[in-house]
């Protein structure tokens, strides 16, 4: 319980009808969590203009409202704060209804299109192996030291995050790491939020059903470093061509990781296995249980951020040798045939590109890659063709199925594939619709030496399709083909 000019003290009002000398029991933004007492903070988002549930929220007993526009008809027991914008107040009085947890840990922020989970939870999983306790947000799970939670959101709600922020703090964390999209980004969802240092992995097409053009992407995940302050670290990819542009503006100390120039954290990829990667990090060698490109930078970005959270050099290569994948990441499985099956997350052109070039990099010429992939509905058209033309030529064998089709035709997502593939590679690509044949199929062609690339969805659990949620889970279904292997 906080007094309501406590709440108001960190944003400007254009103006305040009635008492902020009163009590709230609870800051919302849902009307449908209305109770007595309670401050409702009034949001025009995207789909809905919560201004038209201020009656509502009254009628149930809500002391205070925050708005942009104040309602026609107003009641004296009520206070009415009008401001600016509703979005950037509900992020201030956030971080004060939970007493500024931001500015209690040592938070690092890490953007990018690919890579942001793994480097995230491998940060998280670093400060935990030296021996502090931590806190985790990402697009797999929340973590509050040792105790998880389902994320809804790769970025939470203002309120969300600020709750989950002073739950770490309760529970004693001095570390934090957290994935920032570029959604929360452009909706000022991290607003009012302090960071330590932020991490940019690499940006490839994606989400241009939301930002509409590349420079608009850049853009968003250009805001989160520009708000970075003094004092707190900036770490970018140097073989990314925009790595450079997101360090243009920002306050905080800039720091470069590359695998392919000089730079305040080097790395050098000795040797590549499918179990594991002998890397070299600015002169020293450690062996990894990661394999890929795409993984040694992620696992440079952890190196580089290790060290400027102050984390004993040689103590952090011992632990790198520990860290583990992260589920649905390059998940390796063994068939009892002799054939590989991965499942990964790749659900973006680049991602793509990039798991499957590691695989021929490590198999070469002594077994083919039979890749499964889709493209999720009601996302970005527009990478349809070009994951299936990727999927195609880097691939023996393809086949096209779904992937969380939601409330579209997923025969008409799978058409808009097919006209992606090369001419010579129609007759090799097969079409499937149900998920689980697909990878039954792809199975059953592997033989020893072989490897079955299942992309799309790695860590989730389920299959969207017309709106509804259905349990499926790529490692899941391949195991069940193995345990038929077996027998």
């Amino acid at each position: 319980m906080k007094k309501l000019s406590q709440l108001l003290m960190s944003i400007k009002p254009i103006q305040v009808v009635g008492n902020t000398d009163i009590e709230i029991q609870d800051v919302i933004n849902d009307s449908r969590k209305a109770r007595d007492g309670v401050l409702f903070v009034a949001v025009k988002g995207v789909a809905v203009d919560s201004h038209r549930f201020i009656a509502d929220v009254i009628a149930v007993g809500a002391r205070a409202i925050v708005c942009e526009e104040l309602p026609a008809k107003m009641h004296d027991y009520v206070t009415y704060v009008q401001v600016d914008n509703s979005v950037v107040a509900l992020a201030h009085i956030a971080d004060e209804w939970f007493d500024h947890p931001s500015r209690n840990l040592r938070l690092v922020g890490v953007t990018g299109t690919n890579g942001k989970t793994t480097t995230a939870t491998l940060l998280y999983e670093m400060s935990r192996l030296m021996g502090h306790k931590a806190g985790l947000l990402s697009t797999v799970k929340n973590i509050i030291d040792t105790r998880e939670e389902t994320a809804k959101q790769t970025t939470p709600d203002h309120l969300t995050l600020n709750r989950l922020l002073h739950e770490m703090v309760q529970a004693g964390c001095e570390y934090a790491f957290m994935e920032v999209s570029s959604h929360a980004c452009v909706q000022r969802r991290i607003e009012g939020i302090t960071f330590a240092g932020g991490i940019f992995t690499n940006l490839t097409r994606d989400h241009m059903d939301f930002h509409k053009t590349v420079d608009n992407y850049i853009a968003a995940k250009k805001m989160f470093f520009d708000m970075l302050p003094e004092g707190a670290f900036a770490l970018v990819n140097a073989d990314d061509k925009v790595g450079d542009v997101m360090l243009q503006n920002t306050r905080a100390a800039k720091y470069h990781y590359s695998l392919r120039s000089m730079a305040d954290y080097k790395g050098r990829i000795v040797e590549s296995r499918l179990d594991g990667t002998t890397l070299e990090l600015n002169g020293n060698q450690v062996e990894v249980l990661f394999t890929g490109r795409f993984n040694a930078y992620n696992l440079l970005s952890v190196y580089g951020a290790s060290l400027l959270l102050g984390f004993d050099p040689h103590q952090v290569l011992v632990k790198m040798s520990l860290l583990e994948p992260v589920a649905g990441r390059f998940q390796t499985l063994r068939s009892p045939r002799g054939y590989t099956a991965i499942v990964d997350y790749a659900h973006t052109p680049d991602a793509l590109v990039n798991v499957l070039d590691t695989i021929r990099e490590v198999v070469g010429t002594n077994g083919n890659i039979i890749t499964v992939c889709g493209c999720g509905g009601n996302r970005d058209a527009g990478k349809r063709p070009i994951m299936a033309r990727e999927s195609a030529l880097r691939s023996d064998r393809v086949i096209l199925t779904s992937d969380n089709p939601r409330n579209e035709d997923p025969d008409e997502i799978l058409r808009q594939m097919e006209e992606g593939l090369p001419d010579e590679k129609r007759l090799t690509t097969l079409t499937i619709t149900d998920r689980y044949q697909a990878i039954r199929t792809a199975c059953q062609l592997a033989l020893p030496g072989d490897v079955v690339l299942v992309a799309g969805k790695g860590h989730e659990d389920y299959q969207e399709i017309k709106g509804v949620k259905h349990h499926f889970d790529d490692r899941e279904q391949v195991l069940e083909v193995f345990a038929a292997e077996a027998k």
